[in-house]
């Protein structure tokens, strides 16, 4: 990983728009501070698009996507989108409703077998908001051991679901996206081919559940704290902040916003 110091006015000039992670990189432990959300209306007067991409549910998206300058919320690791539209927002989901039904029963079975297995396991406190997938608290009010994490991972595969495991959730989901394969499938829609969008949109993030954006798009950033997994990534991000988390997002907003404007 390059310093954030190494980053051209070149590369930053070429850039439309900003895709960043919300949980220990936007938000400093859950926490939105002043000086990560005045950098995000920085990067919107700059004239970037912004884009949440994120694990967390449905229901955030459709907040933040109402009250936060940015243009959508790609959430549940890329199965949900939240977009800005006519004075409002639009939800798209590319699950019929039937089919959708159908993966939440099969959700709802998958949370009772992991009970029986790994009975201390909690569902995150935020799980009533998700439409694709079902989340248990690994490290944000529960600090659950690597080795009851992995058991519940097991039981996930053998339901036939996928696993995700972000700083504090590990997801479970029958749907096929991943946090990129989202979020391009989104800026599709606003006629961003995929390889024009992998070199003209950046991304911010710091877990494993953001490897999938580390390896597909050119211009990355990991806030500090991604030092803490980068062994596990197949793709370190190329630029590194200072700082972890909230305050090291705004670092790399403020590089970013200096060089395009040399």
């Amino acid at each position: 990983m390059k310093s954030l110091d190494e980053l051209s006015a070149y590369e930053a000039r070429a850039l439309r728009g900003i895709l960043f992670d919300l949980d220990d990189t936007f938000l400093s432990h859950g926490l939105l501070t002043q000086g990560a959300y005045s950098a995000l209306w920085n990067l919107r007067d700059a004239g970037l698009k912004l884009v949440v991409v994120t694990g967390r549910p449905c229901a955030w998206g459709e907040v933040i996507t109402r009250q936060w300058p940015i243009d959508a919320a790609v959430v549940e690791n890329g199965n949900v989108v939240v977009m800005r539209e006519a004075g409002g927002i639009a939800r798209r989901d590319r699950c019929s409703v039937d089919e959708r039904r159908s993966r939440r029963i099969r959700l709802a079975g998958l949370a009772s077998q992991v009970r029986s297995v790994v009975p201390e396991a909690r569902l995150s406190d935020d799980v009533e908001g998700r439409l694709s997938d079902l989340t248990w608290d690994i490290g944000e009010r529960v600090k659950l051991p690597s080795d009851r994490i992995e058991i519940i991972a097991r039981e996930i595969a053998a339901a036939g679901a996928r696993s995700t495991r972000s700083s504090v959730h590990l997801h479970a989901t029958f749907d096929a996206y991943d946090k990129a394969t989202g979020t391009l499938d989104y800026l599709a829609t606003l006629g961003e081919s995929a390889d024009a969008a992998k070199t003209s949109y950046a991304f911010v993030g710091d877990s494993t559940n953001d490897a999938a954006c580390f390896s597909s798009f050119i211009t990355t950033f990991g806030v500090a704290n991604v030092a803490d997994v980068v062994s596990q990534l197949p793709t370190a991000p190329a630029y590194i902040s200072p700082s972890p988390m909230g305050a090291g997002f705004s670092e790399i907003a403020a590089a970013v916003i200096r060089l395009r404007q040399k």
